[in-house]
């Protein structure tokens, strides 16, 4: 018999936690016994695993008992409260929040990136932000054959980012305004239907709001290079799911473009998606719902000869949060990092 694991999923009833519970099932994760965590009131609702109904529990002191590995999605502070407590019960806590992601003691994963860094976990992974997976999937291939000096990013952000109510909220403002009305803003400080502004995130003394230093900071932590100029401005955009992302890139040397397209077509997680004769590359519309970051329009700066230019679009909720928790979550079992429980999972 295979091994399998406990599994817990904190903030299942969210746009990522749902995400979370679709792809242990698609992915065949091995569940030897799925919980179902959430705030008090979300308690009592059900979701469906394996066919089955599963029904959600308000998180409390005991609800790591017997739980092997933890996929949080519910808010830093949520992750603050209840973490240490998931890993005093004895399990590894996989983290999408922003909580632990600089602490230098928690290892902050892009599997495709830094693998190795996962085993040294003191009980405590951190997923990255979003628009820093997308781009660390798509630079650290190019990183590898040539080191980057430089990476100036401006990000497309789309409402998915901030929940699945913001979600709707696009939804209904944009029926609101085609109807001739004058929608009010609630999750988003202003309409974001037929509209875009600088991320909402807080704005910090160095003119940078937290967003765009999260991914300063993360990608450096991730690709090990504290040194690394990183530069961004983020925005958010009037798409339901799915951000994107335009990357100039400054090597040493020049990089040829043949070259970094013969890169990126055999990186993991990425694919080229470019027709220069039809003005087609990557769009959010068709990277929601992939797990791969689409990566094209890949050409030289003409204003430096060692630049680069790329634009990506990925799935936030994907590979920006769910997918890249449960990818760790494989890769503890694969390098044998958790302790097994069987018998698996079934109906």
């Amino acid at each position: 018999m295979s091994d399998s694991y406990r599994v817990a999923i904190l903030g299942a009833t969210g746009a990522v936690g749902t995400e979370l519970l679709e792809l242990l099932e698609s992915r065949n994760f091995p569940v030897a016994e799925l919980k179902l965590l959430a705030s008090p009131r979300s308690a009592g609702r059900t979701l469906q695993f394996l066919g089955e109904d599963l029904p959600v529990e308000a998180v409390g002191d005991r609800s790591f008992d017997n739980v092997d590995v933890v996929l949080a999605s519910a808010g830093g502070s949520t992750s603050k409260a209840w973490a240490s407590k998931a890993v005093d019960a004895g399990a590894v806590v996989i983290d999408n929040s922003s909580a632990f992601r600089l602490d230098p003691g928690v290892p902050l994963v892009v599997p495709e990136v830094n693998p190795e860094a996962a085993a040294t976990h003191q009980g405590i992974i951190a997923n990255p932000n979003c628009t820093t997976i997308l781009l660390a999937v798509a630079v650290w291939p190019l990183h590898q054959v040539q080191p980057v000096k430089r990476i100036v990013a401006a990000t497309y952000q789309s409402a998915s980012g901030a929940g699945a109510r913001a979600m709707e909220e696009v939804k209904t403002h944009t029926s609101a305004i085609l109807r001739g009305e004058d929608p009010k803003p609630g999750i988003f400080p202003y309409t974001l239907a037929f509209n875009l502004f600088p991320h909402n995130s807080p704005m910090t003394d160095l003119g940078y709001c937290e967003e765009e230093l999260k991914m300063l900071n993360e990608t450096r932590k991730i690709f090990g290079a504290p040194d690394l100029r990183v530069t961004a401005t983020c925005v958010r955009v009037p798409v339901l799911r799915a951000h994107s992302e335009a990357i100039n890139l400054e090597f040493e040397q020049p990089f040829p473009v043949a070259k970094a397209k013969e890169v990126l077509v055999n990186a993991p997680g990425v694919k080229l998606v470019e027709n220069w004769q039809t003005n087609y590359f990557p769009m959010p519309i068709e990277a929601s719902g992939r797990d791969e970051v689409l990566v094209g329009r890949i050409r030289q700066d003409i204003s430096h000869p060692c630049g680069l230019e790329l634009w990506l679009s990925g799935d936030q909720i994907r590979k920006g949060a769910a997918l890249n928790a449960i990818q760790i979550a494989e890769l503890l079992v694969e390098r044998h990092l958790l302790k097994p429980t069987t018998p698996a999972f079934s109906k």
